[in-house]
Parts: structure tokens; C-alpha cells; sequence
């Protein structure tokens, strides 16, 4: 999903603005860096009922700049990168040598718990397909979320083939349907984003694994947080519009930062020295494959990005590591010590940081 330069907002719908949004900060971090470097490959947000996930994942998909696609493509096909076209958008190019494309939003596609792989991947159409000799397909919704953003609710709940098919085709870009000896590929370059209650179970650890980043996120317990939080619904619910115009210049300050980011991100460096130490810290907590590795690489690229730096930090390094790695490591039942406690611990020793404890 490539960002242009940005645009001016403009309220089509009435969204909650995401600068608005009051604490909740590790999933705040962990949506913006997947949206500068969508390569993270996603995030899963697990945390408890009422906390605001849905409300921030749609809030960030508004915020967003309007991307240019080829008009009436279901693939929301870009007019020059052949990677991002649909065949047609790209054979129209070949012997067009142009494309009529428009302006509009970052598609938010929301899959709904329900739905089938033929809704998700979409059809193929084996009547017409034979009798007309042309590729009948009927896209789904992995089409329509071709750069932009696919939300999973209760990713959780969802059954284990359909979580392995959104997570290939996350990973690779692509989606590819295939029946009866006909095959259809069409690009499917998304961020992934799912939430669940852990009340209501965990993922497989080997589906785990493959969401780039796990934010987790509780009940605020402060009661003037609380209040205020309310209060901050309230005005929203009853005045939408003057609620969000409220917030339109730091909304549009931000949606600036994240273009600036993502242009900056391919100058950014990381020294050796903290890759090797990264990977040391993988391997001391005994994380599985290389995914750890890649992914704490790629979020602190994209950490420094975002802070206007062309150098990563330990200090980017520290405030991401535990959304990379905390969902990677081996679960022990009789277990006590949280994850993320074990990943900062490791970190402190390996990096020659001293513990914040007493």
C-alpha cells in the first residue's frame, strides 16, 4: 500500500478521529509502523471487550490520504506498478500506454466471522469459463483489500484454514484461486489487522507467529481517565462533525508525518551491530525461524522513519522489540512470568541495559 502526498481530509463519514484517541498507545505504535512499512505483515490486537480496537483500526483507515487506482478495477489496481495491477489494468497499459485512474480512500474491508473462502478468495465461473473460453472470475473481498487495510474481528474465532489463507496472501501479495485446472492470480497487497478477546481463546501458536506485530491492550483503570475518555464519546456521539473538526489540524499533521515517513523508510539503516544483537536476543529467548529477526529489523527501521531519523537507536529497538516478539515464544502452561517481561529482561542483558527494578 504506497502513500501519495496527502490530500486534504474530508469527512465522507462520520469516524471517530485517531488523534483523539486516549491511551492505548502499544496499538496505536504497532498500526502506524505497519501502515509506513506494510511488510511488518500486520498486527493482532488481543485485549479486553470495550477497549476501543475496532474504533482505533477504523480511525486510522479514515485518517489515511486518498490513494489513485484505475477507475472501475475491483483491484483497486495502481495506475504505473505492475506488482499492484489487475491483468486487465495491466494489459489496458500495455496497449493503451495509459489508464484512466481516480482519487479515493484506502479501502477498510472488514471480514465478517461467517464468511466462506470463495467470499474471502473469490469464484471462478466453470459454466462460462468453458463455454466462452474466457476466465470467469468473481473477486472477494481479498480483491477489494488490495492496498488497504484488512480488519479481522475475533480473528480468534475464525476457522484455522480460512486465518492460513489471509496470512499467505498477506505475506506474499498475492492470491491465487485455482478450480478445476483454471487459475486466477490477482494481487492482494494488504495490512492485516485482527483482534480478539484471549477470554475467548488464542490462535495457534504457528498462526501467531506469522502476524507481524501483537499489541495488547487493557481496561484503563484510572477513573478520571475513565471519565474523560466518556465524556470525549459524548461530544463525539452528539456533535460528530464539530468533534472532528476539532481535531482536523492534528489529524492532518499526522496523516503528513506517516507519507514522510514512508518516504523516508528506504534510507534508513540499522547498524550491524544491532542486527547481530537482535538476532542474539531471538535466539537467547529461542524464537523459532527468522520471522523475529526480520520483523524487529523492519519495525525499528520503520520507528525511525516515523520520528524523522535515517539511523535506528536502541532506543527504537526497546520500544518495539516486545510487540515483535512477545507472541514467538514457546508458551509453558505452569508458566508465570509474562511474556513481554521475559522479552524486556533478555533484551536489558543482552543490549547492557540496566533494569528499571529496585
Amino acid at each position: 500500500m504506497t502513500l501519495p502526498l496527502p490530500s486534504p481530509l474530508k469527512n465522507h463519514r462520520a469516524a471517530f478521529p485517531f488523534t483523539a484517541i486516549i491511551g492505548q498507545d502499544e496499538m496505536k505504535l504497532a498500526l502506524m509502523l505497519n501502515i509506513i512499512d506494510p511488510k511488518i505483515g500486520g498486527v493482532m490486537i488481543m485485549g479486553d471487550r470495550g477497549t476501543g480496537k475496532s474504533t482505533t483500526i477504523r480511525a486510522l483507515a479514515d485518517l489515511l490520504p486518498e490513494i489513485e487506482v484505475v477507475e472501475n478495477d475491483p483491484f483497486n489496481s495502481h495506475p504505473t506498478d505492475p506488482d499492484l495491477m489487475g491483468d486487465n489494468a495491466r494489459q489496458t497499459l500495455q496497449k493503451d500506454g495509459s489508464l484512466v485512474t481516480i482519487s479515493q480512500k484506502v479501502t477498510m474491508v472488514d471480514l465478517p466471522l461467517g464468511a466462506t473462502e470463495d467470499r474471502v478468495c473469490g469464484t471462478i465461473d466453470i459454466e462460462k469459463a468453458l463455454s466462452e473460453g474466457v476466465k470467469a472470475f468473481e473477486p472477494g473481498l481479498l480483491a477489494k483489500a488490495n492496498r488497504g487495510i484488512l480488519y479481522v474481528d475475533e480473528v480468534n474465532l475464525l476457522d484455522d484454514h480460512l486465518v492460513d489463507v489471509l496470512l499467505d496472501s498477506a505475506a506474499s501479495g498475492w492470491n491465487t484461486v485455482e478450480r478445476e485446472g483454471i487459475s486466477i492470480r490477482h494481487p492482494a497487497r494488504f495490512v492485516l489487522v485482527g483482534s480478539g478477546n484471549p477470554e475467548e481463546g488464542e490462535l495457534r501458536p504457528q498462526l501467531l507467529d506469522r502476524f507481524g506485530m501483537h499489541a495488547e491492550i487493557r481496561t484503563v483503570k484510572d477513573s478520571f481517565l475513565r471519565v474523560e475518555i466518556v465524556e470525549q464519546r459524548t461530544q463525539f456521539d452528539s456533535e460528530p462533525q464539530k468533534f472532528c473538526e476539532a481535531h482536523q489540524v492534528r489529524q492532518e499533521e499526522l496523516q503528513k508525518t506517516l507519507v514522510k515517513a514512508q518516504n523516508l523508510l528506504p534510507l534508513v539503516e540499522i547498524d550491524r551491530d544491532l542486527q547481530v544483537k537482535i538476532s542474539q536476543v531471538c535466539s537467547e529467548l529461542d524464537v523459532d525461524g527468522l520471522r523475529g529477526d526480520i520483523v524487529v529489523n523492519r519495525a525499528s527501521k520503520a520507528l525511525a522513519a516515523l520520528e524523522k531519523r535515517k539511523n535506528v537507536t536502541i532506543e527504537d529497538i526497546s520500544s518495539i522489540i516486545v510487540l515483535c516478539l512477545r507472541h514467538r515464544l514457546r508458551k509453558d502452561p505452569l508458566e508465570t512470568i509474562d511474556s513481554g517481561y521475559k522479552v524486556k529482561k533478555i533484551f536489558n542483558q543482552i543490549f547492557g541495559i540496566e533494569s528499571e527494578e529496585n
